[in-house]
C-alpha cells in the first residue's frame, strides 16, 4: 500500500486542527487555569440561571467560574463556591450579584468591587449578595400595577 503525499498532508492538517480545537476548548472551559485561581463563597436567596461552569465577571471581563452550588437546608439559601484568577484582588467590602446578559441571554455572576484597602483571601465569603430577579415576576407586577393607575 502506498500513500500519496496529498493523503498524508491532509491527515496532518486534520490532526493539527483537532489538536488546536482541543486546546481552545480546554482554555474556554477553564481547565488550563485550575492551579491559578483561589476559591470564594457567597450565599444567594435565588440562583436562577446559574450553575457550575457559569462565568464570574468583573467590569464585564471573565475573572472566574462557578465551581459549586448547593442548597443550605438550614437557611434555605443557595451556597455557592466560585474561583477567581490569581492576581485579581477583590476588596473585602465587595458585592456579588446575579446579572443577565439581556432578555434572551443567560445569567452570570458579577462582582461589584468595593473601596476597602483590604482584599478577600482564599476561602472568604462575600456577604453582600443579590440573587436573581425573575423576569416573569417583574412582568406580572408591571401588568398588575398598570391596571391600578387608571382608577
Amino acid at each position: 500500500m502506498t500513500h500519496s503525499t496529498t493523503e498524508v498532508l491532509t491527515g496532518g492538517i486534520v490532526l493539527a486542527v483537532a489538536a488546536g480545537f482541543a486546546i481552545y476548548a480546554a482554555q474556554v472551559a477553564g481547565l488550563s487555569r485550575a492551579g491559578e485561581s483561589y476559591p470564594l463563597t457567597a450565599s444567594f436567596r435565588s440562583l436562577e440561571g446559574i450553575s457550575v461552569g457559569t462565568d464570574v465577571r468583573l467590569a464585564g471581563v471573565k475573572i472566574g467560574t462557578v465551581t459549586g452550588v448547593k442548597l443550605n437546608p438550614e437557611t434555605f439559601r443557595a451556597d455557592t463556591t466560585f474561583s477567581v484568577q490569581d492576581g485579581i484582588m477583590i476588596p473585602d467590602d465587595s458585592a456579588i450579584v446575579i446579572s443577565s446578559e439581556g432578555l434572551l441571554g443567560g445569567n452570570f455572576v458579577e462582582v461589584m468591587p468595593g473601596g476597602s484597602p483590604f482584599s478577600l483571601e482564599a476561602g472568604d465569603e462575600i456577604t453582600d449578595t443579590q440573587g436573581a430577579i425573575s423576569l416573569i415576576s417583574l412582568l406580572v407586577k408591571f401588568v398588575a400595577g398598570s391596571g391600578d393607575e387608571g382608577n
